[in-house]
């Protein structure tokens, strides 16, 4: 088996062989799966030869397209993706900077953060709501109250056996003061007495599987040790993203959008890299597979949904950062209401938010790209954008 690193010596004989042969040089392409094709890049770039790549999804169909069947070889994959290549049926790889690299590489980490949060989030209510319901109810939205949680946390450390009435033998006095101790893990210092009261009167409730107790309320305690963990974990990723922002000198830029946090920027710009390397607004809405697909023929005109196409984990950060920015953002919440209450082509609530993840996109674009403040008349459609050469633009809603 040849690594990726051990590639050298075959570009060389080739470039040997296409030189004997009357070429002066050779491209070099690749289907990117992976990060070898990252390795491979710098060995071509060290040699003065120049890489392309070719989707996936083509070689798989150009596979399918041969003989009508899936058969999968190296040798013959090679020869699918040379004739591709030959087709121009490929692109030029991103390559970035150090600083965009380690934007993309801190995205990735706090995406998998996110993913192992919500999973102890749930498990600790999945575990709470067989044994111990009442806890539950202590709080309208108990995972989102930093008070609950540092609340459950001091009665998982304090109920052996799963014995929460020992906790309740400390007295409301003593549990509200080690809520209040707990409550800076949590990131918050101010109490929501009214919960913390729910907490320590739900101790004598007796609803549940109590016979459960000892082993769930100590599964419990693990999960919300971790969750504790991860979130702490979270916190240093997305100052470190905040960093790079500064880097890049991007922060007071992002920050003009209302509603979009600057770690939802951040996380978006983790996905798409340095924006500058698209063509424009849209082509950057397209890599994250948020354009709608047509479906029509002659007379018929089906229902247009989205590409799903691109890079999906850029469709996920832009999704999440729209759903802050929808309720604070007058020009957001403008087109969804629009979009969700005209009479023609009326949509649906998630495909009029999917609407709104691609406007984000295409400001956040024309932010960076431009370097120029988000301005509302501009992002409504009231007025066209001004480029840097001081003509016009197409406005960037």
């Amino acid at each position: 088996m040849c690594r990726a690193w051990q590639l050298g010596p075959l570009l060389d004989w080739a470039l040997e062989q296409a030189q004997a042969a009357g070429f002066s040089s050779i491209t070099v392409a690749c289907e990117a799966t992976g990060h070898r094709w990252q390795v491979l890049e710098k060995l071509a770039a060290e040699r003065g030869l120049t890489m392309v790549c070719v989707q996936g999804l083509l070689v798989w169909r150009a596979r399918e397209g041969e003989d009508l069947t899936w058969d999968k070889s190296d040798p013959k994959d090679a020869m699918l993706i040379a004739r591709l290549t030959t087709q121009l049926r490929c692109y030029e790889p991103e390559t970035s900077d150090d600083t965009w690299s380690r934007l993309r590489q801190l995205g990735a980490r706090r995406t998998r953060l996110l993913t192992e949060s919500t999973a102890c989030g749930q498990q600790l209510r999945d575990l709470l709501e067989c044994v111990w319901p009442a806890a539950l109810e202590a709080a309208t939205r108990p995972l989102e109250s930093a008070s609950w949680c540092a609340a459950i946390t001091v009665v998982l450390r304090r109920a052996e056996d799963g014995d929460v009435a020992r906790v309740r033998r400390m007295g409301a006095i003593r549990f509200a003061s080690a809520v209040r101790r707990e409550l800076p893990a949590w990131g918050v210092t101010r109490v929501c007495g009214r919960i913390v009261t729910a907490v320590f009167a739900a101790l004598g409730d007796t609803v549940g599987l109590v016979g459960h107790r000892h082993g769930a309320l100590e599964r419990a305690g693990f999960v919300i040790e971790d969750w504790r963990r991860v979130r702490a974990h979270r916190e240093d990723v997305e100052t470190r993203m905040l960093e790079v922002l500064d880097q890049l000198e991007l922060t007071a830029l992002v920050a003009t959008i209302p509603g979009l946090s600057v770690v939802g920027a951040a996380a978006v710009l983790a996905e798409t890299g340095d924006p500058s390397r698209f063509t424009s607004p849209r082509a950057l809405v397209k890599h994250a597979g948020l354009c709608p697909r047509e479906d029509s023929s002659g007379e018929h005109r089906g229902h247009s949904r989205l590409s799903g196409r691109g890079r999906r984990e850029l469709r996920t950060a832009a999704w999440r950062a729209v759903w802050g920015a929808q309720h604070a953002n007058p020009v957001l919440a403008a087109r969804y209401e629009h979009l969700t209450t005209r009479e023609h082509n009326r949509l649906a609530g998630q495909q009029a938010r999917a609407a709104c993840a691609a406007t984000l996109l295409r400001w956040l674009h024309a932010v960076v790209v431009r370097r120029t403040p988000w301005n509302r008349e501009v992002a409504a459609g009231l007025r066209p954008a001004v480029t840097a050469a001081g003509g016009r633009g197409a406005a960037v809603a």
